[in-house]
């Protein structure tokens, strides 16, 4: 597997907006008659057209052999990122302008790294019907370029637009485009990572296929509406797959999912609810040699809920030197996803990127997924260009042609906050030398410091008695540990210090417990025997 290009990552008409602000957590019961509100739908005067036609597009495909979807011309393939980013669709041209709605429709040209057209129809009372490329839709910079387009180039994708911050704005908040992949935002996010239809084969010895959404159908919304339906059809040569989602822009735009997937072969390691994005380098890791910036990324760390032990965990991300690829079994998960926690532009520095703005994503099943695996894939990459991290479930049951797969679930963009987490939670994960000052005097050791704050940690008196469970994996060796109040800070540090087997990674588990009774998320954190934190050879 080689990292995603992010193409799309500073275009400047993707910004939403600098500012962040946090999100109210979602109680039990808000969240509940949001999933019945999401999964209810909604009405809308259209002629019939329902998510079994789809389905029964996709099982029927599946019977057949793979047919790629035809190229567009050579000379799209081989534009640069400038000449690509100088094709730009006129706003003034998007779907359902002419009547003020407050949902329209911004189409995105073929091109670099977008291969092949797709299928757009638009849904309305007079019937489905294919939506038509028109090259006076776009601008060009280069008048020879915009002579060269064939009439009939298509479409690579769209971005759906809603007036989140008031009437009189056009925002944009969700883009399909390229493979499966779609990214969102809620209202005080910039774009950042994205979710996916499907991964398939993600980072094993094999190589990644990219099934991609080959045809769309946009059910037109009444002007006045504040939720829209879109449908997919994915195809690749493994399997196909029907998809429904509802959406629903806001603070945090959700996006529930319907999904029908049919293999034409079994299926190694299909990926399902994947979600992609960048971690270059973090508080966990060293500052690659020039760079002026704090910490650059999209995502810090992959949050889990397992339904069958109640606990949450949370994994820091890295930027490995070699691909690494961790499991985490899971029994009816509840929700996983790949948040952004670093959320202050003192974390960065960094005006022109804004990372501190990237939205978290969120995915929580509807219903039992039953036995599985959330599967997090952790890519080197040498820059912020790519993206090089992966986080999907998995089920343990084989996926095959006689075994197709339903299941649904609810996706959220928005800040860290979206998963209702009640627990403490950590905030920094820093790791440092173990046989140095500061560290300590042990050769081949690591000191590793988490910070906790949040639930039921912010009502504890500093001089509270707060201990530490932690575990080392791997035959590691927790050398010492301890936990005191930083109240420069307002949090609770855990501080240890730990050495790994000899050429083995350091695999560490803790969290915080006053008396019995769990305060925390559980950390987990694996470090490669090969890393960046002490110098080569010590």
């Amino acid at each position: 597997m080689t990292p995603f290009p992010k193409l799309l990552a500073r275009r400047p008409d993707d910004r939403i907006s600098l500012r962040s602000r946090p999100v109210l957590p979602i109680t039990q019961i808000r969240r509940t008659a949001l999933l019945l509100l999401l999964l209810a739908g909604f009405p809308h005067s259209l002629a019939a057209f329902e998510f079994a036609t789809v389905i029964n597009r996709a099982e029927t495909l599946a019977t057949s052999p793979f047919q790629a979807p035809p190229a567009v011309p050579k000379f799209m393939r081989e534009l640069d990122y400038s000449q690509y980013q100088d094709i730009r669709f006129d706003p003034e041209k998007s779907l359902w302008r002419e009547t003020g709605a407050n949902f329209q429709v911004m189409l995105i040209p073929p091109g670099l790294f977008y291969g092949h057209a797709v299928r757009i129809n638009i849904v309305d009372a007079e019937g489905s019907r294919p939506l038509p490329f028109r090259r006076d839709a776009f601008t060009f910079s280069d008048p020879n370029l915009a002579k060269r387009i064939p009439p009939d180039l298509g479409h690579a994708g769209f971005k759906l637009t809603f007036p989140l911050k008031g009437q009189g704005e056009r925002n944009q908040f969700l883009v399909f485009a390229g493979a499966s992949y779609f990214r969102g935002v809620g209202r005080d996010n910039g774009f950042g990572l994205s979710a996916r239809g499907m991964a398939l084969d993600t980072g094993l010895p094999s190589g990644e296929e990219f099934p991609s959404f080959v045809e769309f159908w946009l059910l037109r919304p009444s002007p006045e509406a504040r939720q829209m339906q879109v449908y997919a059809l994915l195809d690749g040569p493994s399997a196909t797959g029907a998809y429904a989602f509802t959406i629903t822009p806001g603070t945090a735009t959700t996006v529930a999912v319907k999904a029908r997937l049919f293999a034409r072969k079994p299926l190694g390691l299909p990926g399902l609810a994947p979600l992609t994005s960048m971690f270059f380098y973090g508080e966990n890791t060293g500052r690659p040699a020039g760079e002026w910036r704090r910490q650059v990324h999209d995502s810090d760390g992959l949050l889990i809920h397992d339904g069958g032990t109640g606990e949450w965990l949370w994994r820091p991300l890295l930027n490995p030197k070699t691909l690494q690829m961790d499991s985490f079994t899971t029994d009816n998960v509840r929700g996983f996803g790949l948040l952004q926690r670093d959320t202050d532009f003192r974390d960065y520095l960094d005006g022109e990127a804004q990372y501190h703005s990237r939205p978290s994503a969120w995915v929580e099943p509807v219903g039992d997924w039953g036995k599985g695996r959330v599967v997090l894939v952790q890519l080197p990459t040498q820059d912020e260009t790519n993206d090089n991290i992966v986080a999907f479930w998995t089920p343990d049951r084989p996926v095959s042609p006689e075994a197709p797969l339903a299941l649904e679930y609810v996706l959220q963009f928005g800040n860290h906050q979206i998963t209702g987490e009640q627990m403490g939670r950590v905030v920094n994960t820093l790791v440092g030398d173990g046989s140095r000052i500061g560290g300590g005097t042990t050769e081949g050791a690591y000191r590793l410091v988490v910070d906790f704050t949040g639930g039921r940690l912010d009502g504890l008196s500093s001089r509270a008695r707060v201990t530490a469970t932690v575990t080392a994996l791997d035959d590691g060796e927790i050398l010492d540990h301890y936990v005191e109040y930083v109240p420069a800070h307002r949090c609770w540090r855990l501080s240890m210090l730990a050495r790994p087997a000899a050429d083995k990674p350091l695999s560490l588990r803790a969290f915080l417990q006053s008396g019995v009774d769990t305060l925390t998320e559980t950390w987990t954190y694996r470090l490669p025997a090969d890393n960046d934190i002490r110098p080569e050879g010590d």
